[in-house]
């Protein structure tokens, strides 16, 4: 009987001391860091870096040329519409005039042999396009009246406003093209430099004569490129510069390992459409830096390099 109650005894106490018994908590792992998947690349100081002016060039006419009625009379004929190229001597215009109609008939009713009309005719005195028609068939003109505007094609060219301090500059140049916005480039060359300045902007009007075979729409906005300086230095991919709201500071995301990217403060020099000159910070070409993936990332940001 004793036996069966130390049995009984020892089995509560058991059970006891399994309920009271802490259950030991799960092994918190630490979440892992998000990485931000990047690109990097190599500064370089072999890069050749050319400072350029780019300067707007407007498609002009200098000189218009006005096809004038030699008589008073009427417009019996035209052969030449708006926007016809012309050439100059060419036919443009047929007149007669009131006296002439009316005298005409008399006369060949009297004898056809005479063959009177009366008729005068009126030519282009210049080489170009028909840019405005004043008159059409039976029109009563004067004399001396404007009835055809001609652009003259010899004085084609792209109007620069080049700013003084650029003139010597874009004059030394050995070869100049005129960017058209479809992407195509003519080459052209100094034809004028007016003999003024103007008194607000302070830039003086340059020509570029372009090729006369291409057909170039009058007021069409071209650009010209030309180098102002030349130079080496150590320099970055343009995608590798980020910058503040107002563009007052700029800075790259450098690697220091594998994994952690530091925002580094730089001076930014002459830029080109590809690269951007470093003139100051901690940077070397041994350094990596991100070109793709930076924006956005914050100092010591994890990263992970795509194909390193």
């Amino acid at each position: 009987m004793k036996q069966l109650f130390y049995l009984i005894l020892v089995s509560i106490l058991t059970f006891s001391c399994k309920k009271n018994d802490p259950v030991a908590p799960e092994e918190v792992k630490p979440e892992a860091k998000p990485k931000t998947e990047v690109a990097v690349a190599y500064p370089s100081d072999t890069i050749q870096l050319h400072n350029e002016v780019t300067l707007n060039a407007t498609a002009t006419y200098l000189l218009k040329s006005d096809a004038k009625a030699n008589s008073t009379g009427y417009i019996t004929h035209m052969n030449v519409r708006l926007g016809d190229r012309v050439g100059r001597g060419s036919v443009l215009f047929g007149l007669q005039t009131k006296e002439a109609r009316a005298l005409g008939n008399t006369i060949n009713k009297l004898d056809k042999s005479f063959r009177f009309n009366g008729t005068t005719t009126v030519v282009s005195p210049a080489t170009g396009y028909i840019v405005m028609l004043n008159h059409q068939i039976g029109d009563y003109v004067q004399d001396g009246e404007i009835l055809a505007t001609i652009t003259d094609a010899s004085s084609f060219g792209f109007v620069v406003d080049v700013p003084y301090e650029y003139l010597q500059l874009i004059k030394n140049q050995n070869s100049l093209s005129v960017k058209l916005p479809d992407g195509n480039n003519l080459p052209a060359k100094i034809a004028k430099v007016m003999p003024s300045v103007d008194a607000v902007s302070q830039t003086v009007k340059v020509l570029l004569q372009v090729p006369e075979s291409s057909i170039i729409p009058e007021n069409l906005i071209g650009t010209v490129t030309f180098s102002k300086s030349t130079s080496y230095g150590l320099s970055v991919p343009k995608m590798a510069i980020l910058s503040d709201e107002t563009q007052s500071s700029f800075w790259v995301m450098k690697i220091i390992n594998d994994t952690t990217a530091v925002k580094t403060p730089v001076v930014k020099g002459a830029e080109t459409d590809r690269y951007i000159q470093i003139q100051s910070g901690n940077l070397t070409t041994k350094d990596r830096v991100i070109v793709s993936g930076n924006f956005g990332l914050s100092d010591t940001a994890a990263v992970k390099i795509k194909n390193p």
